[in-house]
Formats: C-alpha cells, structure tokens, sequence
C-alpha cells in the first residue's frame, strides 16, 4: 500500500474539487481548493519525494473551452516529471500516443471504453494497440445506485449499466495495466471512504489499484489498509495540506 499522489486540473488551473458537482454546463465544479501554482510545481515536489504512479486528471472535456488550457498544464507537469505519472482526460486511441511521448508512464482511460452504457471491446482493443497494455490504466470511477456501484462516465455524470465487483475487475484486469477507483459521491469531501468499493478492491491481486475519494484521516487511511488487505494504493486531495487540509504531505511522501 502506498500513496499516490494527484493534480487535477479544472479550467487551466490545479484545484480540488467536489467531483459529484462537476458539470460540462458553464464548466462548473465546486471548488475545495484553487492552487496559485501550476502542474509543473506539484510534479516537480512528487518528484522530489520520490513519489512515482500518481495521476494527472484533466477535468474538462475535449473540446471545450479550457481543454487546451488544461493540456498546457498537464504537459507542464509531465515535463518536469518523465515517466513518474500518469494522466487521464479525453484520452482515446488517437491520441494517447501523443501524451505517451510527452512524458506519461500510462494513459487512464474511462469514457472512451464505454458506449451506449457498455464496455467497448473493440474500442479498448485499440487502445490496447496505440499505448500497449503496459501504459494503460482503467479508471473504473462509480457511483452507487440502487444498491450497488456503477462505473460513471463522461466526467462522473453519466451513468453505465456496468457495475464495479469482483467479477468485473477480474475480466477488465488482463486489459491494462492497473485500474484507478474514484468514489465519486465521496470524492473531495473528506467525510470517509467508500468501504464496500475498497472491500472489492481488497480481493483483487491481479493488477495494481489505486482507491480516490473520500479519505480525510489518518484513520481512514489505516480503514483502507484494512479493508484493501495491504495491497490497495490511496491518494489524497482536498484533506492534504499542500491543498488546504489537514493531512501532512510530508507524513504521507514518508510512507
């Protein structure tokens, strides 16, 4: 278990937000924490620390008014860090190649694998051939609906008929190279983990997972370890204190 460090980036800025408000309508998101520094500075300190695997997420879709915005963050901390982290936001098979080459160890991929609320087999062959297998990771972010979590799309606002379980994430593990959860209803809140997400998490050891959402205590944290059998990574936004909180970086970087 080990802590991945993040930058997000929401209208050409690094900030923390509330991911269940994030909106493409007037590109909205309440905001938790808005950085006076760029992408660079942030993958310059995790580089520092020697904190590899950590993700970059570009928040506003492809497209939009800010996504070029976005982009000249997010290359901006890939430069400063080559090959310690990984980055996810309209990424597709024709362009993965592009951030690959500008410093990401992998590319993280959600929407573009589902269509019509399914998994895209075909779409995920190929973007198992521009990347490789090895540089891709799954971002398997869910929502809970009726009972049960369902993998959400289009920046956490649609939802999939594809449901987060073992049997899910033992299918989709021999198609990349890691998966990344955000519990999305916990995400930037600082109020708790998911735990039947990290429960679910816990029973798989054939890939690498990374949890996201919620965590803002050390206790959560040691909840994690529990939950995740020793062998789920966790990051930390808004609770962290290079973003406002209260969780020490230092503390976390030392683990």
């Amino acid at each position: 278990m080990r802590f991945r460090p993040c930058i997000d980036i929401h209208n050409g800025r690094v900030k923390q937000i509330v991911g269940g408000s994030l909106s493409d309508k007037n590109s909205f998101a309440e905001e938790n924490y808005v950085s006076e520094y760029d992408g660079g500075y942030y993958a310059r300190l995790y580089k520092s620390r020697g904190l590899s695997g950590g993700h970059i997420i570009m928040l506003n879709p492809a497209g939009s008014e800010y996504y070029e915005a976005d982009k000249k963050q997010a290359f901006s901390a890939l430069s400063e860090y080559r090959g310690g982290m990984q980055i996810g936001g309209g990424i597709t098979a024709e362009n993965a190649a592009e951030f690959l080459e500008a410093g990401a160890s992998h590319v993280i991929v959600t929407s573009y694998v589902f269509k019509d609320g399914e998994i895209s087999f075909e779409r995920l062959e190929k973007l198992k051939a521009a990347a490789g297998r090895e540089h891709l990771v799954l971002d398997l972010s869910c929502r809970k609906r009726d009972g049960e979590y369902y993998i959400v799309t289009d920046r956490w606002q649609k939802f999939t008929e594809v449901t987060v379980n073992k049997a899910s994430l033992e299918m989709l593990s021999s198609c990349c190279d890691e998966f990344l959860v955000h519990a999305v209803d916990a995400e930037g809140k600082a109020k708790g983990i998911e735990e039947n997400i990290a429960a679910v998490l816990g029973e798989l050891t054939e890939i690498p997972s990374t949890y996201a959402g919620g965590i803002g205590s050390y206790e959560d944290i040691e909840k994690l370890r529990i939950l995740g059998k020793g062998h789920v990574d966790f990051t930390v936004g808004r609770a962290l204190d290079i973003f406002g909180g209260s969780l020490s970086f230092e503390r976390l970087s030392a683990l």
